[in-house]
């Protein structure tokens, strides 16, 4: 009878993420990740005139300079080279994947999480994610094969180096993003860079473009990354925008792949109104493929609501951007993205580009002519209450007694303008409930009993 080899699973919605030193963020499997990737770039046929090669950046997290000693030694010993960039946004590196002709970029960061996680992000040479196959190929090679035996000889091995210049090659792309004729100044902007990896590039992007810049965040400590700034806590922006009469707001995450904006009365914007303003502006120029924007089950139904009263359409997926990104590479569209902030313009960006997303929004207000706070308003929110639980398992929700039967219940009362989804993070050990639905007092009543029995289930 045949043994069957159970083989752990470290990938979840957006790379391998975890608490720093603790499993699988440690050390040794990290290395074990670094071969494993560079024995599967060992089987590919080899690109002409050179040899393996890799780029590694990293968000400002203190584990990260552990994490990327322990990964390039593990792509060094199967004969990879690799090129360091530091501190980098997660976008620059799928740029830079591409642009400097590597057979993989990869990045070190737990995105908008705490200081004390961290996580890994692998780009492939097209400089797109890569596949669910591979990362499942990289876990069997890590838990189930003798990594030692694959290694290759003295003469063989790779070598380490910095480059200096990572930094100003993706300034350079993403001002790329917005037209030549159009130019930021007479603007004033607050920049949050969440003490993260834009906390270089950001400022001289806009200011390059012309903007008076005021910078918040913007001195990492290897510990303040997130804390309390940025993306997640977009306030700070708000305030900052009110407090010096600026024109806008612009809050990255740690890994700036997510933005959320303030317009100029100190109002929120995050990812679904960004994609409406900019997918109502694509359809009149007529730009936008197949009239269809991408967006996931996390978006409110007021961006379809508002979408399709202009007959665009709006496609749904599971929550990652990497997903969204797949639903437009295989029908051709060019605008997705998410609620949190992740927003991609295909036809520049291969992943979520927080830098890239403000610029492409700044070029909506100086075409049409319009302060933020016109363009946000398009867009009518539909009520939404969106909690989060902790747990400590995570049971397919078919498996867990009781639950069918009260969200059927649920359902049924809120009838078929409302909905309820409920999933697990994929990086965080918490479940996520959503409920919309135009009675507030009804849909947070039904949020809380939703996550409350969960909470009991699962906790």
């Amino acid at each position: 009878m045949t043994k069957t080899i159970n083989t752990p699973k470290i990938f979840g919605t957006d790379g391998i993420r975890g608490t720093a030193n603790h499993f699988p963020m440690t050390s040794d499997i990290v290395l074990k990740v670094g071969q494993a990737m560079g024995y599967i770039l060992r089987q590919q046929p080899k690109r002409k005139g050179s040899g393996r090669m890799v780029l590694i950046g990293k968000d400002t997290r203190i584990s990260g300079y552990m994490l990327e000693q322990a990964l390039s030694s593990g792509f060094n010993s199967m004969g990879v080279r690799v090129h360091l960039t530091g501190p980098l946004p997660t976008p620059g590196i799928g740029f830079l994947a591409r642009n400097m002709r590597a057979d993989a970029g990869i990045v070190i960061s737990a995105s908008h999480n705490a200081f004390g996680d961290n996580g890994i992000k692998i780009f492939g040479a097209d400089g797109f994610k890569i596949t669910a196959e591979m990362e499942k190929e990289i876990e069997h090679l890590v838990f189930n094969e003798d990594l030692n035996s694959l290694l290759v000889e003295p003469s063989l091995i790779g070598r380490t180096r910095r480059i200096d210049d990572a930094v100003g090659r993706y300034i350079v792309y993403a001002k790329n993003a917005f037209p030549m004729h159009l130019t930021l100044e007479g603007l004033r902007i607050v920049v949050d860079c969440a003490n993260g990896a834009s906390y270089h590039v950001a400022p001289a992007i806009f200011e390059e473009l012309g903007a008076e810049v005021i910078i918040l965040s913007d001195e990492p400590n290897g510990y303040n990354i997130n804390d309390k700034v940025g993306a997640l806590f977009p306030q700070k922006t708000a305030n900052a925008v009110l407090k010096y009469r600026a024109d806008l707001g612009i809050s990255l995450d740690g890994d700036a792949d997510r933005v959320i904006m303030v317009d100029e009365k100190g109002r929120i914007v995050n990812g679904d109104h960004i994609l409406a303003l900019c997918a109502l502006h694509l359809h009149r120029k007529k730009a936008l493929p197949q009239n269809t924007v991408v967006a996931t089950e996390m978006s409110n139904a007021g961006l379809e609501v508002c979408l399709n009263k202009h007959g665009i359409k709006v496609v749904r997926t599971d929550v990652g951007d990497k997903y969204v990104v797949e639903e437009m590479r295989k029908h051709g569209y060019t605008l997705g993205g998410e609620q949190s902030g992740h927003i991609i313009h295909l036809n520049h960006s291969t992943t979520g580009d927080g830098c890239v997303a403000a610029l492409n929004v700044l070029e909506v207000m100086q075409q049409e002519g319009k302060p933020l706070s016109e363009l946000k308003d398009v867009m009518i929110d539909m009520p939404q209450v969106l909690i989060n639980t902790r747990i400590k398992e995570k049971i397919p929700f078919e498996n867990i007694e009781g639950y069918n039967e009260i969200v059927h219940s649920m359902q049924k009362q809120l009838g078929s303008e409302g909905r309820i989804f409920v999933r697990y993070s994929g990086t965080e050990p918490l479940v996520r409930v959503l409920v919309e639905g135009y009675d507030k007092r009804m849909i947070t009543s039904q949020a809380e009993e939703i996550a409350s029995f969960l909470q009991k289930k699962l906790g």
